[in-house]
């Protein structure tokens, strides 16, 4: 069990060991679980509003850590919202920074952004847990993997009215230091950039997930740099005029998330369409055997959210989705599939 103000002791570095389910360990049950995500995310991206949404969806993890005093707190970001974990004495904390990013979101984006809050017991009531695994990106990025289907749980509570946080009506500006994206969007360089989610059903045993997931994963870890999305060399900087050299960029590229698990596999990628197509021929029978949901979406171009945590110059965490929709429409495609399966089954 991990004691009440740390996370797991080790950080894995190889993406594969964490799919095994052996590596993740419980969240104390006094603990705090916050979801946001973006309401209508997928209309306000096609109307081009993509850099907004992922904005919007990492402004709740700049303005926690930066309201807490570290970052040193499990989260994930998900395009459209964002994930964390947070000690119970973290509810001050957790709460006031929900209510300025959500302020926020609605007056300096005109976006709505869903908030929720409970605790890893109410999510265990519910039947599902909370476990979690650190993965070292790079000396300077450690992300937090998490594993038990409670995100997922909680997320569909908060959508359909549990769990909610009342916006403040005089919520402060949150503290965003640290957080741009100051980035051009990445261009494919291999064909298409993937966004891709596979999720494992509730029966299935996390052992044949694993095996499964790690099928998918050496379809793109074959490719040169294991599929990134971010290209090798170093890109043209965005507005910001923002110069950095080959070795500042190879850290940025190493120190961002395109590879997660978050009640599943969450990739973005970019592959061939042929690495595309051998993918589904693994996860199209498997979601007709009921063990899995998946989908995917294919758009041209990355994008990039940069959360450079003040006060530790070497901490770089760089938030990465496709840009035309991104996680936002896999998780559409996702919930499609789901509806397809519940109304095949009900004939």
């Amino acid at each position: 069990m991990i004691n009440s103000h740390a996370q797991p002791h080790q950080a894995y570095d190889e993406f594969s060991l964490v799919l095994d389910p052996d590596v993740y360990e419980p969240l104390p049950d006094d603990w705090l679980i916050g979801i946001t995500d973006v309401v209508s995310s997928t209309a306000a991206i096609r109307s081009g509003r993509y850099e907004d949404v992922n904005y919007a969806g990492a402004s709740v993890i700049a303005a926690l850590g930066n309201a807490w005093g570290s970052f040193d707190f499990p989260f994930v970001f998900r395009g459209d919202g964002a994930a964390f974990a947070l000690p119970p004495q973290g509810i001050m904390a957790a709460t006031s920074a929900l209510r300025q990013v959500a302020s926020f979101a609605s007056t300096d984006l005109d976006l709505n952004l869903r908030i929720g809050l409970l605790t890893v017991r109410e999510i265990r009531a519910g039947g599902r847990d909370v476990r979690i695994a650190r993965y070292a990106a790079s000396e300077n990025a450690t992300y937090a993997m998490f594993t038990g289907g409670g995100l997922k749980w909680a997320e569909q509570q908060i959508r359909n009215g549990r769990y909610l946080v009342k916006p403040g009506r005089y919520a402060a500006k949150p503290d965003l230091t640290g957080l741009s994206c100051d980035w051009t969007p990445f261009p494919s360089q291999r064909g298409e950039i993937l966004s891709l989610l596979v999720e494992p059903s509730d029966h299935i045993s996390s052992e044949v997930f694993a095996a499964l997931a790690k099928r998918v994963l050496a379809v793109f870890d074959t490719a040169p740099r294991q599929s990134h999305p971010l290209p090798a060399g170093v890109p043209l900087s965005g507005d910001s005029g923002k110069q950095v050299d080959a070795k500042g960029w190879s850290e940025v590229a190493a120190s961002s998330d395109f590879r997660k698990f978050d009640d599943g596999l969450r990739l973005t990628l970019d592959c061939t369409p042929e690495q595309i197509d051998r993918v589904e021929a693994i996860l199209v029978p498997a979601r007709a055997r009921g063990e899995i949901n998946f989908g995917l979406h294919r758009q041209s171009h990355a994008l990039m959210t940069c959360l450079v945590p003040s006060g530790s110059a070497d901490s770089h965490l760089h938030f990465l989705d496709g840009m035309g929709g991104g996680y936002a429409r896999a998780a559409e495609m996702m919930e499609a599939g789901a509806l397809g399966d519940v109304q095949h089954h009900a004939h």
